[in-house]
């Protein structure tokens, strides 16, 4: 069984790595690279026409494939073995459920804690770095938590309880700066937000469905 996750989990974290890297390379290295102009210069990126994207460095390039593999591998070993511990309980793992535990994943990892803090670039003023990341891990296993209990619970008390966990953080608030300035525009702040959104959306369901195939495949079988 350990050998069938671990294949499992290597090849779709791979897969679900690479294409995080493309899409991110894409859509979102472009929108850091113009606002590392802001933050440099403000008037000087205010002249610039085109979105820079930066000269092609296989190596550079290359690497961040690697990292971003390596984590998604990582997410591929907490995902499946949820979705081992639910096939346990009757519910067999297929890439239509691993496309909904993909989902799960992503709200839990990025939508629930951009609801309170939206993911920034450079030039952009935030809270407390000790206190946004107490705050995001606490978002993220509250969340992860609470849909758990909304899955797998089999009555309303539990059920009131996932709302309380899920709520809870929103409700305490996310940590704020005392100034709410930056020196990027903030049609490029939104833009990369919602990018960056975008791209974990497709990359966390890309990652589901792949463990849901692979898990029915030969490619799992060692």
């Amino acid at each position: 069984m350990f050998a069938k996750i671990a294949v499992s989990a290597l090849i779709a974290g791979f897969g679900a790595g690479l294409i995080a890297s493309v899409l991110q390379y894409a859509f979102v290295q472009p929108l850091l690279l113009h606002a590392e102009l802001f933050e440099a210069d403000p008037h000087t990126a205010l002249d610039v026409v085109r979105v820079a994207r930066g000269a092609f460095e296989p190596m550079r390039e290359a690497m961040n494939v690697m990292f971003s593999a390596l984590i998604y591998t990582g997410y591929a070993f907490i995902l499946l073995a949820g979705m081992v511990f639910a096939e346990e309980r009757g519910q067999p793992i297929t890439p239509r459920a691993g496309l909904l535990w993909g989902a799960a994943g992503f709200i839990a990892m990025h939508f629930a804690p951009a609801f309170g803090l939206a993911p920034d670039m450079p030039g952009q003023n935030g809270a407390d770095v000790e206190a946004r990341q107490i705050w995001w891990y606490m978002t993220v296993a509250f969340t992860g938590l609470g849909m758990w209990f909304i899955a797998f619970g089999r009555n309303w008390m539990m059920w009131g309880v996932a709302v309380i966990l899920i709520a809870g953080p929103q409700l305490i608030g996310a940590p704020l700066p005392d100034t709410l300035t930056q020196v990027a525009p903030p049609e490029l702040a939104s833009a990369f937000a919602a990018r960056t959104l975008g791209v974990a959306l497709v990359v966390w369901s890309t990652l589901g469905l792949l463990l849901g195939a692979v898990w029915n495949s030969k490619l799992s079988e060692v």
